[in-house]
């Protein structure tokens, strides 16, 4: 029986082969117990290497039995990591395959379902239908264009001619604006006397005066 068989199983003629998902899986358990003999390989070969060591000077015979069973288990380690390289390809190609099983599955399942779906669909049904809708959205926006059109009960202006009258009184209050900026521009300002203000005239001299005024007044009566 090969590998491949004992691995798998024999299904005898017309047997039934096994499935992706139980291929995977019996090589998923062939690969722990690869790794498992891995690990004892390793070990042994530590041990034969230490029993080299400690005999290479003592018991030459022994420590190059050592060295030899040694090599035996590297050579059996080497071919194990090899399989497990097979493996493991082998296994990750199982995985696409099922996966891309699924997908296909699920695809077709989809392919039918949509199917199904336009079963019951005429093309030309679904033209009229559409251009039915068409239409009557195209009347619907008719209708909201003339319900929201402004109303002006008998009078009509002329939009043109308001906003030009009204560029017009902008355009007389910005000169307006203008011409009394410029003048306030051009009024003088008072200019600073060059003479010094008079001094407040003493007490004394305003008694003066009014004593003056009262002798010229006494010599206009007589």
């Amino acid at each position: 029986m090969s590998l491949f068989g004992k691995i798998f199983g024999s299904g005898g003629k017309g047997g039934k082969g096994p499935t992706p998902q139980e291929a995977v899986q019996k090589l998923r358990e062939t690969e722990d117990m690869l790794a498992k003999k891995q690990e004892f390989l390793e070990n042994k070969i530590q041990q034969e290497l230490l029993t080299a060591k400690k005999n290479g000077t003592k018991n030459k015979r022994a420590a190059l039995q050592a060295l030899k069973r040694k090599k035996r288990y590297e050579k059996q380690l080497a071919q194990i990591d090899g399989t497990l390289s097979t493996i493991e390809f082998q296994r990750e190609a199982l995985e696409n395959a099922n996966t891309n099983t699924e997908v296909l599955k699920n695809m077709g399942f989809a392919a039918k379902a949509m199917k199904a779906a336009h079963e019951n669909m005429d093309i030309d049904k679904v033209d009229d239908l559409m251009a039915e809708i068409t239409e009557q959205q195209e009347v619907a926006q008719e209708i909201s264009d003339v319900i929201s059109r402004p109303v002006g009960f008998g009078e009509d202006y002329d939009e043109d001619e308001l906003m030009a009258e009204l560029e017009e009184m902008e355009q007389e209050e910005l000169d307006k604006n203008l011409l009394e900026i410029e003048g306030t521009e051009d009024v003088p300002l008072p200019s600073v006397p060059s003479t010094s203000l008079p001094a407040k005239p003493a007490k004394k001299k305003v008694e003066e005066d009014e004593d003056d005024m009262a002798d010229l007044e006494a010599w206009a009566a007589n």
